[in-house]
């Protein structure tokens, strides 16, 4: 049994850990390298396959990390190679350099008190490295940035102070669109240096998160908000996405090409098959994001049960097919 508490930010911080770690050594026992991680040689294993995938954007021959399977199989020693890229200096051009130094200011403003240092060392180091003009550029661009999201805040506060409903107008990355709904907000709060609204929307029928930054606007109507009696604000401290019991119950049969997912998402449960196979389940609150991982996975994933649940990845990988065969004009 693989504990369902290990997630994805542990082995981010093993994975980061890791690659200098080899890139030191010729070849080193996995027996070893989870000895000096204080994690299963199983898991080292499953980070490996991780980082079998990770490389320079092309995705192809030459841009992966790669890991010698046959040795790490046969002799049980792990080699690594084709990731000296990740020593060399790290160049940023003006745009990146200033985008990113927003971003982190933007992040230290919701960042909790053992965050903020973290936020600040690395805060530092880039604005140690950028040119003036750099420095001028973030100047103008943060306080706007910053102005607007404290502004979308209090604007939100005083709704909720006020009972008042809000339209907003929200943009869903998954789907790349601004949708335009009315929600009776509950919350504000902040996790991981982004802040929230906590808000029933009357357009999904449900409660929902709306990460501020990616609200373009908010209008307090006239309109009373809605009494949700059996609806509380959620402690955003326990993580964002939290399950629940009127979830859906999803078991996923997971080659061990994607066993990542029980790694990269909050599963009840996951299995370790004799065939190298995982089983898990996983609560799923929307059937959308579940066609898209399934699509994603490819065949290297199969929906056990529900019945039913997987027809939909199904015919929408079938059309997304027949574009494909579709003669050309």
């Amino acid at each position: 049994m693989t504990s369902a508490k290990t997630g994805a930010k542990d082995q981010m911080r093993r994975l980061l850990a890791l690659v200098p770690y080899l890139q030191t050594r010729d070849a080193v026992s996995i027996k070893q390298v989870a000895a000096d991680f204080g994690v299963s040689e199983a898991r080292i294993r499953s980070d490996l396959k991780v980082l079998w995938f990770c490389g320079l954007p092309g995705l192809g021959m030459g841009d992966l990390i790669d890991i010698d399977m046959d040795a790490l199989d046969g002799e049980e020693v792990i080699r690594l190679s084709n990731a000296e890229y990740l020593t060399r200096p790290l160049r940023l051009d003006s745009t990146e350099a200033s985008a990113l130094m927003v971003a982190l200011r933007t992040l230290r403003e919701g960042s909790t008190d053992d965050e903020r240092p973290i936020v600040d060392r690395v805060l530092g180091k880039i604005e140690a490295a950028a040119d003036e003009s750099i420095a001028e550029q973030v100047e103008v661009l943060l306080p706007r940035t910053l102005a607007r999201i404290q502004s979308l805040k209090a604007t939100l506060e005083g709704a909720i102070a006020q009972g008042r409903q809000v339209r907003l107008v929200y943009y869903v990355p998954s789907r790349d669109e601004a949708t335009d709904r009315v929600v009776d907000p509950l919350a504000v709060g902040s996790q991981d240096g982004w802040v929230y609204l906590d808000a029933w929307c009357h357009q999904a029928d449900d409660q929902r998160l709306f990460r501020i930054d990616r609200i373009s606007q908010a209008e307090v109507l006239s309109s009373e908000a809605v009494d949700h009696p059996d609806v509380r604000p959620r402690d955003l401290s326990d993580g964002i996405f939290q399950a629940s019991e009127e979830d859906t119950l999803v078991v996923l049969s997971l080659s061990p090409g994607a066993r990542w997912v029980a790694e990269y998402y909050p599963v009840e449960s996951a299995v370790d098959e004799p065939d190298g196979s995982m089983t898990v389940r996983m609560r799923v609150g929307d059937p959308a994001w579940l066609t898209r991982l399934m699509l994603r996975l490819g065949g290297r994933a199969t929906v056990l049960s529900p019945a039913g649940v997987g027809e939909a990845a199904r015919a929408t990988a079938t059309r997304a097919l027949a574009n494909y065969l579709q003669p050309s004009a």
